[in-house]
């Protein structure tokens, strides 16, 4: 697993979202975008980090950013995840696994001594060009969303 570097250009994406509706980073050409990697919908950390971006949603659009949530659960778990914690932002379902391989997120893992395959929890801050800006490669659920807003704002 390798993740990727900031100033290369970020790889296509096209999955759909929770409603079932396609997605594309290009259609957020000239907006910035956090693209936010997470393991597994309706867990303590990744529910965490999910509602720390509901929470703070109008502090990212006010600074111009979209923020899209990635993992490998499908379209119904992720429909699931977001009417149950009300989160108002896309979740993109990739259970083939293409979106994680290509950004460097997919790979072994451990656990309570156990080894297994899944994704890190990394985000990538991607520029209105399509060029990763910024990429914490290791988060904080709790603290995530103010880190990323704490750059944005220092960003204006």
């Amino acid at each position: 697993m390798s993740i990727l570097k900031e100033g290369v250009t970020a790889p296509a994406i096209s999955a759909k979202d929770q409603d079932g509706k396609l997605v594309s980073l290009e259609e957020y050409r000239g907006r910035k975008v956090v693209l936010y990697f997470y393991p597994k919908d309706d867990t303590p950390g990744c529910t965490k980090e999910a509602c720390a971006f509901r929470d703070n949603l109008p502090k990212f659009k006010t600074c111009g950013v979209e923020v899209l949530g990635v993992s490998v659960d499908d379209e119904k778990k992720h429909k699931k995840f977001a009417e149950k914690f009300d989160l108002p932002f896309r979740l993109v379902s990739d259970p083939e696994k293409q979106i994680v391989e290509a950004y460097g997120v997919w790979g072994q893992k451990k656990f309570m001594g156990k080894e297994y395959m899944g994704t890190s929890r990394v985000t990538y801050l991607i520029d209105e060009q399509g060029v990763i800006e910024k990429v914490w490669p290791k988060v904080k659920p709790e603290e995530h969303a103010e880190e990323l807003l704490n750059y944005l704002q220092q960003k204006t």
